[in-house]
């Protein structure tokens, strides 16, 4: 095998344009300029065939001294010293500048953001009253104690009751969002018995579950350790991924609540038969304010919060929400919490 000495590293190899300094200096004419770049592409010096440099050319044939050829190699590279440590300058002002600008972008998104909390807050707070005031009256209505009313009628109120609720719902969504954009959400932890929370929410859901027509299963592994949490807040998770089963599953369908063990853990799953989420988009779920359907005809309602607020309440516990789904054949949600292994 053939071994190639490497080029000797000399300072004419570190400046380009060599030649066209020298004829700008008036060292050399235009015209030597060219005869020698011509010599050098065809001449090769020695066994391994090296292009000659052209500047010894230049010295070979007389037309400049190594004194001038060096003096005019140290005045490039002086200049190219210079033009660096400038390009450096603009470089680095430019970093300064544009790093400015992100930090001023950043700064107005944050007050945006906050403007935006602070206003879906305050709002949410003004509907509360008004929505008091009306499911109060409606109670009245409900109760007779403003006079008999018709079958017509009852059916008509509780129809109201019913989007009150709804709007009670969304409203209190809309709270707890703005209050956790605002600052970290709070969580007071406490023991509970995960068995018997996820019983008492899966008979608060099957009303909602029998008039769409869908199978309300509970699964429950025996035995189960107590758990660590803050029981409001994910009995909330629990029914907000319940409603979201429910909604998005076609009737006669099946929405299953499953707790069992896994290890030092107890997972929590909802698992539903329903429309399913694409792979790619999945993500896209626990934007705030977001809807895979953005059309103004969507077939199914809500402002988008709820698994956000999901996310941000399960991450607070140190948890993290997992989904997996298939279009069609339905999703499964579901999250870990540490359990307490003195309590059996």
């Amino acid at each position: 095998m053939d071994t190639q000495t490497p080029v000797q590293l000399t300072p004419e190899i570190l400046v380009p344009r060599l030649g066209d300094y020298l004829v700008e200096k008036g060292i050399i004419s235009l015209d030597d300029l060219k005869r020698a770049l011509n010599f050098q592409k065809t001449a090769r010096v020695g066994d391994l065939q090296i292009t000659p440099l052209l500047g010894q050319i230049l010295i070979d044939w007389g037309l400049i001294d190594r004194t001038t050829l060096e003096q005019a190699i140290t005045e490039l590279i002086i200049q190219l010293r210079s033009a660096l440590q400038d390009a450096n300058e603009q470089l680095e002002k430019r970093v300064q500048e544009r790093t400015a600008e992100l930090e001023m972008a950043f700064s107005k998104l944050s007050e945006l953001n906050q403007l935006k909390s602070n206003f879906v807050g305050n709002i949410s707070h003004e509907l509360r009253t008004p929505l008091t005031h009306l499911n109060g009256y409606l109670d009245v209505l409900l109760a007779g104690d403003l006079g008999d009313l018709t079958g017509e009628q009852k059916r008509v109120l509780k129809i109201i009751r019913r989007s009150a609720s709804r709007l009670d719902h969304l409203i209190e969504d809309l709270i707890l969002f703005s209050m956790s954009e605002r600052e970290p959400l709070t969580i007071r932890l406490e023991k509970i018995d995960i068995a018997n929370l996820c019983s008492a929410l899966i008979d608060s859901t099957q009303t909602k579950a029998q008039e769409q027509n869908i199978i309300l299963i509970f699964e429950c592994q025996e035995d189960l350790p107590l758990i660590q949490i803050d029981e409001q807040k994910i009995s909330w998770v629990i029914l907000q991924l319940l409603d979201n089963a429910i909604k998005f599953t076609m009737s006669g369908g099946k929405v299953t609540l499953k707790v069992d063990r896994e290890e030092n853990f107890v997972r929590i799953a909802v698992i539903d038969t329903g429309i399913g989420i694409p792979t790619e988009r999945i993500d896209e779920i626990f934007e705030p304010f977001h809807q895979l359907d953005g059309s103004s005809s969507r077939k199914y309602a809500g402002t988008g919060l709820g698994l956000a607020l999901v996310r941000k309440i399960i991450e607070a516990h140190g948890s993290v929400i997992h989904v997996k789904s298939e279009v069609g054949k339905g999703s499964q949600f579901d999250f870990l919490i540490s359990s307490l292994q003195d309590s059996v």
